[in-house]
């Protein structure tokens, strides 16, 4: 479904993505690991052409995209949940839904647009009784649960989540991987997830990538990374593992 073939990427004068290439198959969840600073957020703006690359390609179900502008990757079916939960906090949680969904109102209207909301309120239920409350309200995992709506809402084939159990509970970060596993199972989702929890990402992904300052250094299934003993030491940390279990 995605292949990038030997992407390099800036920030300003700073090589920050260097010859990266990876693929995700149809329906898999795949995430990257790596420190902060390694490229991991770089390469998920690539994607979703937020950030310009210097060298190299970048393609989606067969079609090369490099270039393409971020509005059009939404139509050809990409989105991304980028981390901070970037929500429009001053406006209602069904507002919220109504701008994620402003392409669903353009292609097929009003009340098409209003089955998707409700579908997202069958999805997130706690969304549904706080349709009214302005989302700046609402905790950190209600927050990051309607940014997940905001870009399903968009009928996307890949979504690429950016640090989804960042500064959350526990039992929140469990109900956001459930909820993930659910999306791919049930809508048959493809998933890039960057997580800093690596032992949850690991959990329930099929694959995973290791990359180091701006390189891809290991590939391998999501068990074999698990049971990986350098990796087991720079990223699967006791703490992360209780939070887990």
């Amino acid at each position: 479904m995605l292949r990038l073939v030997n992407v390099n990427g800036y920030y300003g004068l700073v090589h920050v993505l260097k010859n990266i290439s990876m693929h995700i198959d149809e329906g898999e969840i795949v995430t990257m690991l790596g420190a902060n600073g390694a490229g991991k957020t770089t390469t998920l703006r690539v994607i979703s052409g937020l950030q310009p690359i210097k060298g190299g390609q970048v393609f989606y179900q067969n079609q090369e995209i490099t270039g393409t502008a971020p509005e059009k990757l939404v139509g050809l079916g990409i989105a991304h949940v980028p981390e901070g939960r970037q929500i429009f906090r001053p406006m209602s949680v069904y507002e919220n839904l109504e701008l994620g969904g402003h392409i669903i109102y353009k292609l097929y209207g009003k009340t098409q647009l209003k089955n998707d909301i409700n579908a997202m309120f069958e999805l997130f239920p706690i969304l549904k009784q706080r349709k009214r409350q302005f989302a700046g309200t609402l905790s950190g995992g209600e927050q990051q649960m309607l940014a997940i709506a905001m870009a399903l809402m968009t009928r996307p084939k890949l979504l690429l989540l950016d640090e989804p159990s960042m500064g959350l509970a526990p039992m929140i970060i469990k109900d956001i991987f459930k909820l993930i596993e659910q999306l791919q199972k049930e809508r048959k989702l493809t998933v890039l997830l960057i997580e800093q929890n690596a032992n949850a990402a690991l959990k329930i992904a099929d694959r995973g990538y290791v990359i180091e300052t701006g390189r891809i250094v290991l590939e391998e299934a999501a068990q074999a990374l698990m049971s990986n003993q350098e990796v087991k030491r720079a990223y699967l940390g006791k703490d992360q593992k209780e939070i887990w279990e």
